[in-house]
């Protein structure tokens, strides 16, 4: 146990040094209020920019606050994966290509407690980034748009951070099977778009699909309500992930005792 507590503080640590507690979260922060923030002032950037021809008359869209909360997790599920991919590419990857992780593991040190580390110090680095870009974007909300129940948006909170811990876990996997971090990030995208796309054409027999999550968010922010598929698509995402852990301590070492 003190093995592993050793590495993950070092992992903190270098995620200190290299100041992604800094910029991580402010990146976040700027994907979880971009589209509130320019969807509400839309009118006053149009005027500003020229405005529309004499006679144009356009009606903007009301959103609800519900909606204005999806609109932060979309930013999310789209540019927060490509963040994410670029986090975690070179976790183990750029260990594995200098040569730390050969150094590393002469000492006699666990393979799971490597992996697990590793894992553990980037879910919280992303866990914690990602929550505090969305209490931005909700505390916006409410502002803009009007009241939206804290629990409510805790509920939403909670049960979206099961997707990005499939991606953290899935790109741990490709962290083990390549040296090259440019590979590690393609193929994470790749997997949760290819997850995404599965559950669309086959969503009607994949209910429980870790994709459907933002859908089942959708409506448990629109209703306040847990749905027993959002139960199941939250039970998937972590059995999925921790079978994904146990596959890359599996294949980190048989990589390195082949």
């Amino acid at each position: 146990m003190m093995q592993w507590v050793s590495m993950f503080r070092k992992e903190m640590l270098e995620n200190w040094r290299n100041k992604k507690w800094i910029w991580v979260p402010i990146v976040f922060i700027i994907l979880a209020i971009m589209d509130p923030i320019s969807t509400y002032y839309l009118p006053q950037i149009i005027e500003a920019a020229g405005g529309f021809p004499e006679g144009t008359v356009i009606k903007l869209a009301e959103y609800a606050p519900a909606e204005v909360v999806m609109m932060s997790l979309s930013q999310y599920s789209t540019l927060g994966i490509l963040l994410i991919a670029f986090l975690a590419m070179g976790t183990i990857s750029g260990e594995k290509a200098s040569g730390v992780s050969d150094i590393i593991l002469v000492k006699p040190v666990s393979y799971a407690n490597y992996i697990t580390a590793k894992w553990a110090a980037l879910l919280i680095l992303i866990g914690f980034s990602s929550a505090v870009g969305l209490f931005a974007g909700w505390y916006y909300t409410i502002i803009l748009y009007g009241s939206f129940a804290f629990i409510t948006w805790l509920k939403g909170m909670l049960f979206y951070s099961l997707w990005f811990l499939l991606i953290i876990s899935i790109a741990i996997v490709w962290n083990t099977l390549f040296s090259k971090p440019g590979l590690v990030a393609f193929f994470t995208i790749l997997s949760a778009m290819l997850i995404s796309l599965l559950t669309q054409i086959f969503g009607h027999v994949l209910t429980w699909s870790p994709g459907h999550l933002t859908t089942y968010i959708q409506e448990l922010l629109l209703t306040d309500s847990v749905s027993h598929r959002l139960l199941g698509a939250a039970f998937t995402s972590i059995a999925l992930s921790v079978l994904l852990i146990v596959i890359s301590v599996y294949c980190f070492r048989r990589r390195q005792n082949g």
